[in-house]
């Protein structure tokens, strides 16, 4: 880990426990310099994505604010796995996986997947559980011949982790969709809803290499009581 990278984790963990409070200003980049014994250009990388992230605003003539945030923002941008951003956010869940299983694309899940036809994949089913109420469910199709050693344990702690941490996997970027959806019978079966739900909230995403190539389809249905979608917008000077 780089030492911008070792400061930033250090520095939001510190906003996460409180140690930095909303609206309390950080150590100034002179005094960040001293604790962490580096030199000012790493100090001002690790802010500068702590501000591009919506942690903090730098305030001419003050220096760095921790900005007021909520537990349980999803971000809409940003490609996180689920496993970091519980890690980010303080909160406990637990993954179920439902199925997993080695399948090969036909013609309609080409369609949906933009896998060509014949590709072997990995089709996971895992479930969120928060306060012992399963309020997420995720359905993933994985090209087999990236990860074909890949397990039911992997999936259940992280399929991200797994693929860059165990098999050094480069994953690039992601194209999403967001869309309110009609409650189907899955989601009736799979997670805890309120009987008089109607709606849920999906996110699909084409996820792609560094080469530019599709190797996950994921949709996630969220409950639509239990988590805010939000962004936070940076306004570019012009």
């Amino acid at each position: 880990m780089k030492k911008y990278e070792m400061i930033l984790q250090d520095l939001e963990e510190k906003i996460k426990n409180k140690t930095y409070q909303e609206n309390d200003l950080l150590p100034s980049e002179n005094e960040l310099v001293k604790i962490y014994d580096a030199s000012r250009a790493t100090i001002r990388q690790a802010l500068k994505i702590m501000e591009e992230k919506g942690l903090i605003q730098k305030q001419k003539g003050r220096g760095s604010v921790v900005i007021a945030s909520s537990k349980l923002n999803f971000p809409i941008s940003g490609l996180t796995s689920y496993r970091e951003l519980q890690d980010s956010l303080g909160f406990k869940s637990e993954t179920e996986v439902i199925k997993f299983e080695k399948i090969t694309v036909d013609s309609e899940l080409a369609a949906l997947t933009l896998l060509e036809i014949g590709t072997p994949v990995w089709y996971i089913i895992r479930t969120r559980k928060i306060d012992g109420e399963a309020v997420v469910l995720d359905t993933d199709f994985v090209k087999y011949d990236i990860c074909p050693d890949m397990t039911k344990d992997d999936v259940a702690y992280s399929l991200y982790d797994y693929l860059e941490k165990q098999l050094k996997i480069e994953i690039s970027f992601a194209q999403k969709e967001i869309t309110i959806d009609f409650i189907n019978n899955e989601d009736r079966e799979q997670l805890d809803l309120n009987p008089l739900d109607r709606h849920i909230v999906s996110v699909k995403s084409h996820v792609f290499l560094n080469d530019a190539s599709v190797f996950q389809y994921t949709e996630s249905r969220h409950q639509v009581d239990k988590f805010q979608f939000t962004e936070f917008a940076r306004r570019q000077k012009r």
